[in-house]
């Protein structure tokens, strides 16, 4: 059913915003960098711009476009073209309601690594991962700091569409590229920083390898918000006059300069503070962003706790936009699902959320026993897998099958056309049919195979 007290985007820029700060999140900062000197530089880089400006952007106008027309979130959105269709939605309506709770477990540490520069220093943090290894362990202080991000993310999007979401992101956005365009300059400014930049950008061809291609790929997808029902409800809050091609445009020409720039921090001041590039090429994830990068800004001497402070106000930044963006998806489909006032589905998502996220959290201490996928691993890891690597590509996949063979493209096509021409119709149509399922297939392959050891991307 059609909610007639749907909020609005205020303004395209408003749409742009929220879409690129959906997109820019810890992917951006921790896994970019880490991709980009794992696979020759410049090689990455281009092949990642490749993949965003085709790819990407398909799938992204897709998803944005079916939101639009409908006017609903994922459920909703499927389930107006005929109830049997309603479990694609329920599927995919699945995957923010699992990450949004070990996200704002990760944003609770990004918390306390900023106070900590603070009230420890750089030097207390630069041991090799004892400090990180400990607090994650404590249980109870662990829980405070993602209570700490959590209150944030529900402020957020308990004030809505308009006060919260568009007020947050206008100021959160602008200042991320700031600060990251600030940082990565005095980066450059390091002795021995330049050849880590040569490092960073200039291609080296002999690194090319089809594992190069998936990860360019894998990254493409996951940096753009896509398979998560969070443009799907975004592109619900779009009015019919707003040209959608330009948006989406805008949105991968953003969240592909925040990465660019995420890689122009880490890398050059890596390879300054270290030597080479090989720390960065050889960690991803937590182990990057929480034990080797606090290894650098110590070494940068007195601006050392400053740097790793303000770095860790970005990093907060980044990750706050992106959780609001999961948490609003999940409160759009409860209240568009259930048919309730949207204040009750923020209450429901937020005990939900709490909940979920007090059993990750307690998966480094208490809950540690349980290793669902194998010795070593946490209840987050087997929470990411399922996620990221199973349920995104097979949503987007039943997604591209429904567009591209079951309704047909031409009516997604059609509400494009509702606000601009669509020179590009027929191409698009092509990888949205073909193209699109092929290379979501490669990545659902490549990363339950990564998953039990049987490639390293």
């Amino acid at each position: 059913m059609a909610n007639v007290q749907r909020a609005t985007w205020s303004n395209k820029l408003a749409f742009v915003l929220a879409g690129a700060a959906s997109a820019v999140g810890l992917g951006s900062m921790w896994r970019f960098p880490y991709l980009a000197a794992k696979y020759g530089g410049g090689t990455f880089l281009f092949l990642y711009l490749v993949f965003v400006f085709t790819i990407g952007i398909a799938l992204l106008l897709l998803e944005t476009a079916f939101g639009r027309k409908t006017g609903q979130s994922c459920i909703g959105a499927f389930k107006s073209f005929g109830k049997k269709y309603a479990p694609i939605g329920v599927f995919a309506s699945c995957v923010p309601f699992i990450i949004v709770p070990y996200y704002c477990v990760i944003g609770g540490w990004t918390v306390k690594y900023m106070t900590a520069y603070l009230s420890a220093g750089p030097a207390a943090l630069a041991d090799g991962g004892d400090y990180f290894n400990s607090f994650i362990s404590s249980g109870w202080e662990s829980a405070v700091f993602m209570l700490i991000f959590m209150v944030a993310t529900y402020a957020i999007v308990a004030l809505g569409v308009n006060n919260g979401i568009e007020k947050a992101n206008l100021v959160m956005m602008p200042a991320l590229i700031v600060v990251s365009l600030a940082l990565g300059i005095y980066a450059l400014t390091m002795p021995g920083a330049l050849d880590g930049l040569a490092f960073y950008l200039i291609p080296d061809l002999s690194k090319f390898s089809p594992e190069l291609i998936i990860a360019a790929l894998g990254q493409t997808f996951f940096t753009l918000s896509l398979a998560m029902g969070i443009m799907f409800t975004y592109g619900s809050y779009l009015e019919k006059k707003e040209k959608l091609t330009s948006s989406v445009v805008q949105i991968a020409g953003t969240t592909f300069a925040v990465s660019l720039l995420a890689g122009l921090m880490v890398v050059p001041a890596t390879f300054a503070a270290l030597g080479s590039g090989d720390a960065v090429a050889q960690n991803a994830g937590p182990s990057l962003m929480f034990v080797i990068l606090p290894q650098v800004f110590n070494n940068m001497g007195a601006a050392g706790g400053i740097i790793g402070f303000v770095f860790f106000i970005l990093v907060i930044f980044a990750a706050l936009t992106s959780s609001v963006s999961l948490t609003e998806a999940c409160v759009s489909i409860i209240h568009d699902g259930a048919g309730c006032t949207r204040k009750r589905a923020i209450v429901l998502s937020v005990v939900f959320i709490t909940v979920v996220g007090f059993i990750v959290n307690l998966g480094y201490s208490n809950l540690a026993f349980i290793q669902p996928l194998g010795e070593g691993t946490t209840i987050l890891d087997f929470m990411d897998f399922l996620s990221n690597s199973v349920m995104m590509p097979l949503a987007a996949l039943m997604t591209c099958i429904f567009v591209g063979w079951i309704i047909g493209p031409k009516v997604i096509a059609d509400e494009v056309k509702e606000s601009a021409a669509f020179k590009l119709e027929k191409v698009w149509t092509v990888t949205i049919k073909f193209i699109a399922p092929i290379c979501i297939v490669l990545i659902l392959i490549a990363y339950v195979a990564q998953a039990f050891g049987l490639i390293t991307l």
